[in-house]
């Protein structure tokens, strides 16, 4: 419930809607002619901010700095446009409000009662902003029937409107994602390789040792004869067997380098529209 305490902090506030989507920013806030309490805002809504829309502040709630109105933003979107002047709100201007939104009117069927000051019968007032300075015998700052005024707020206002844009700028937002680049398996294959090794051997060989014999006895009748010497020698004899020679494994390193990326960014930029140069300089 948005009570009169609260008025001042809704300036500027961020209203959403039921499922928190944004719909704009607090302008202007405008007042029941009889009781004072805040009924309606005046939302900048659009691209740029500006287009003012009217939302009810009936049902409201106010969250830190953001105030959720109880109709959609699509409801918000198709209102009806208001042309309040003098800062003063009709009742054909009230009535249309409230049947677009569907909501009851404070007051005699949502109506401002009849008060003092230049509003008249039924009108509802807007707000003056904190600082916003008090013209001089305006009725319609009064309690009832115009702006809030000083004995209720405790503050003077100016007079005028504050005339203001937001300006925004996109700018990029740069993040690191991982994917897959590729795999790495390890295959084992045979192969086939010829390899050459040195193998010492041995073998045997005859030759003739002779002998004198000096013993003068008697040698054996002479015959016939012979004798035999069996040779031996070695030969490479190959055979084969597995044995493990080395344990290969696959391991990642990570490696850390720079790449710079681009992007277009678009800005809104500002200008002062002043054919007539009524703009001051400072």
């Amino acid at each position: 419930m948005i009570g009169q305490n609260m008025i001042d902090r809704l300036y500027d506030c961020q209203v959403v809607d039921p499922r928190g989507e944004k719909i704009g920013s607090v302008k202007q806030v405008w007042l029941d002619g009889q009781t004072g309490d805040p009924v309606w805002a005046s939302v900048h809504t659009g691209l740029f901010g500006l287009k003012e829309t009217f939302v009810p502040l009936q049902r409201a709630e106010m969250h830190d700095d953001q105030v959720q109105v109880s109709v959609p933003k699509e409801q918000v979107k198709d209102a009806p446009r208001i042309e309040a002047a003098g800062d003063r709100m009709s009742e054909a201007d009230q009535a249309a409000l409230y049947q677009h939104y569907g909501v009851a009117g404070p007051g005699n069927g949502g109506r401002g009662a009849g008060g003092r000051g230049n509003g008249g019968p039924g009108n509802g007032g807007r707000a003056g902003r904190p600082g916003e300075q008090q013209p001089p015998g305006g009725g319609r700052m009064g309690q009832q029937g115009g702006r809030m005024s000083g004995d209720l707020s405790g503050r003077h206002a100016r007079s005028g409107h504050e005339t203001a844009m937001t300006r925004s700028e996109e700018r990029l937002k740069v993040g690191t994602e991982q994917v897959e680049t590729g795999r790495v398996r390890l295959v084992k294959h045979v192969v086939t390789e010829n390899q050459q090794v040195t193998v010492p051997v041995s073998h045997e060989e005859v030759h003739l040792e002779r002998e004198p014999i000096t013993d003068g006895k008697p040698g054996q009748r002479l015959a016939d004869g012979e004798q035999e010497m069996r040779l031996h020698a070695e030969r490479p004899v190959v055979d084969k067997e597995a044995v493990a020679v080395e344990k290969v494994r696959l391991a990642k390193d990570t490696v850390t380098d720079e790449e710079t990326v681009r992007g277009d960014v678009r800005k809104e930029r500002i200008d002062v529209d002043d054919p007539a140069g009524r703009l001051g300089k400072r």
